[in-house]
């Protein structure tokens, strides 16, 4: 009997470690604009809106807050209230489709996207970042429309302030940073 208490203990503490390990997590996934959704920071229809759009989900929710911009994305995400409740965001990628048009089976995760700001093209109210989902596919654009290369984390109240204020507008910007 003492000859099986020993692996009998170390059978039960596998088994209970393993109780303590859980699936990965599964991210809920990108919704389509509808022709009706307004944008969660001004309001306005975002499928009236130019360039990429974004969509954040809080708290693991199911259904995202939609916005009708990066830039009002990203300056809700910035709050500092927002960034810990925050599950994920995902973004455009700007080289699926027309500017004017983007495609929604084309979100990309917003953590994991490029960013240019300060290029010429507009947004739902101006200035907005370009996402991509492809470095090389920023760049091109870069080319052709100006503007600086950006990383998510690179992404902060004082950098949207910037562009917001058009210090970084009409691809004027030419800093290149790391992602």
């Amino acid at each position: 009997m003492k000859r099986l208490v020993l692996p009998l203990l170390l059978l039960s503490i596998l088994l209970l470690s393993a109780c303590g390990e859980s699936e990965p997590e599964t991210l809920a996934t990108a919704q389509p604009i509808e022709a009706g959704d307004s944008c969660h920071v001004c309001g306005m229809l975002i499928s009236e809106q130019p360039g990429p759009k974004g969509e954040a989900f809080m708290d693991k929710q199911e259904q995202p807050l939609k916005f009708c911009s990066t830039m009002d994305l990203f300056a809700f995400l910035k709050q500092p209230e927002n960034e810990t409740r925050v599950s994920h965001a995902y973004v455009h990628d700007v080289a699926a489709a027309p500017w004017a048009t983007p495609d929604d089976e084309a979100f990309v995760l917003a953590s994991e996207a490029w960013y240019l700001v300060g290029h010429d093209q507009r947004g739902a109210m101006g200035h907005t970042l370009a996402s991509f989902a492809d470095r090389a596919d920023a760049e091109t654009f870069r080319e052709e429309h100006g503007g600086e290369l950006v990383g998510f984390d690179e992404i902060d109240l004082e950098l949207l302030g910037r562009l917001g204020r058009g210090e970084l507008g009409d691809g004027m910007g030419d800093m290149q940073h790391a992602h």
